[in-house]
């Protein structure tokens, strides 16, 4: 097992603790249409978690199964563009009635974060992703560049919705 696995295991340990938030203001998106939002997904920038230390090309892949859960694949090059891959396998798990747009996400037996969809294209061509703490920013497109414009009005509405961008940090794709 690599570091990348046993980091995403620390975090989702550590969340199931404390990623608990009192009330947010925080909303998901009204509604998200799985089989649309399945499919490959780059991180364009996040605000930079443990277990994504030294990561570039990071990707997700999600994938509905025939059990009612979505399959999460997350992969990274570790240190370098061309570095070791590292690869975690997980299970995510709609919130009954949030319209598919907050699920909990669970690379580890018994531990589940909150994984909320907070803005994405009407053509599922970008989405964003965070929790009600604002703790965690994931900014995602179908490709691994993201046309200036649109990532500032991504980041302009994240400023409205009262994230500290300064934490967030672009992901290195090519």
């Amino acid at each position: 097992m690599n570091r990348f696995f046993y980091a995403q295991i620390f975090f989702l340990a550590m969340c199931s603790l404390s990623c608990q938030s009192p009330a947010s203001d925080l909303e998901a998106v009204p509604f998200v249409d799985l089989n649309k939002y399945a499919g490959k997904w780059y991180d364009i920038a996040s605000f930079p978690q443990r277990f994504q230390k030294g990561c570039h090309r990071t990707t997700a892949e999600y994938s509905l199964s025939d059990k009612g859960y979505v399959i999460v694949e997350n992969r990274c090059n570790k240190d370098s563009l061309n570095g070791k891959e590292s690869y975690i396998k997980g299970k995510a798990f709609v919130v009954p009635g949030t319209n598919n747009a907050k699920l909990k996400v669970q690379f580890f037996w018994p531990f589940k974060g909150d994984y909320w969809i907070i803005d994405l294209a009407e053509d599922y061509s970008y989405a964003v992703v965070s929790e009600p703490g604002k703790k965690y920013l994931w900014i995602l497109s179908r490709t691994p560049v993201m046309d200036d414009t649109m990532y500032k009005q991504v980041t302009d509405r994240l400023l409205s919705k009262g994230f500290d961008l300064s934490k967030l940090k672009k992901t290195i794709q090519q």
